[in-house]
């Protein structure tokens, strides 16, 4: 299975690179191969400064040996050698009218003493954090991840909508980091569900990725947008920056297993600010958007 869902991932992350430098038609991606010390590597691709992305990233990786014991004790284990994929991307647009994106699946496995898997499961998910609201783009969006739930289980959308919502909540600011999607973690095998149904339904959601958001970004790249709208969407990007930094699983993973500190920093935009205090004109269309982050809604 390790191999199978490291295959995916390879041949995804060449699929959305290839259709994100098609829109945005100017910029191309850098390839960046990196190993770890203590066991495997990846390799990062990175856009800037393009027509349309400001900054993207979809980064794999694939690493194992023996896991530190601060993760041991956050995954409550005592076996210490592990396998870990996966496909990581976030996509910052230029425009403060189209919304920024992230998304991850990975796979993961745990071995006793003579190499024999003890414990393998599942995660991932993708998500939007718009900073303008557009009704028709969340549910679109959401009818989308709806739809790849419901080829697998009729159940699995409104459960792992619930989880994103809950997932992506900046705790310290009382509001969602975006309108959500999916999110799921510790999908392992059982009677009702064996690793292969997990692998068929994880990549149907990543296969669904580039439906949900391309034709989002389409349909607002051409749309002006003025100083203070990109003020705005700047000030909204600190608030994403302080969630991957202070909550985010796979930043803390990364940095707690020696991963390679440029690619979990990856997610950061490149421009971003903090206002003191700083609170939207009540009615205006920044504080529409503010309000939907502090009560998240059923978009379909």
């Amino acid at each position: 299975m390790k191999d199978q869902f490291f295959n995916y991932i390879q041949d995804l992350q060449n699929r959305i690179i290839a259709k994100l430098e098609e829109v945005d038609g100017e910029a191309t991606f850098l390839r960046d191969n990196w190993t770890r010390e203590e066991g495997g590597g990846g390799l990062s691709c990175v856009l800037t400064d393009g027509a349309v992305f400001e900054k993207a990233g979809v980064n794999i990786s694939k690493v194992y040996g023996e896991l530190p014991v601060a993760m041991q004790k956050a995954l409550n284990v005592n076996s210490g050698n592990f396998f870990a994929c996966g496909l990581s991307l976030v996509i910052h647009p230029k425009s403060p009218h189209i919304p920024t994106t992230h998304a991850n699946w990975r796979y993961f496995e745990m071995y006793d003493a003579d190499g024999n898997v003890v414990d393998q499961w599942f995660g991932g998910g993708q998500d939007l954090t718009p900073y303008y609201l557009d009704e028709n783009d969340g549910i679109h969006w959401h009818t989308v991840c709806k739809k790849s739930c419901d080829a697998h289980n009729p159940a699995f959308y409104e459960k792992y909508k619930k989880e994103c919502d809950k997932y992506f909540w900046n705790t310290h600011r009382e509001e969602a980091r975006g309108i959500g999607g999916l999110f799921f973690d510790y999908l392992k095998p059982t009677e009702v569900m064996s690793v292969e149904q997990w692998f068929a339904f994880v990549t149907e959601v990543g296969n669904s990725f580039l439906e949900a958001y391309v034709p989002i970004v389409e349909k607002h790249k051409e749309e002006r947008f003025t100083p203070a709208q990109k003020e705005w969407q700047e000030i909204r990007r600190g608030r994403y920056v302080e969630f991957n930094l202070i909550h985010d699983r796979g930043t803390l993973f990364g940095l707690r297993t020696n991963g390679r500190i440029e690619s979990i920093l990856m997610s950061l935009p490149k421009h971003v600010q903090w206002h003191y205090n700083h609170h939207p004109v009540e009615g205006s269309e920044e504080y529409k958007i503010v309000e939907v982050l502090r009560n998240p809604k059923d978009w379909i």
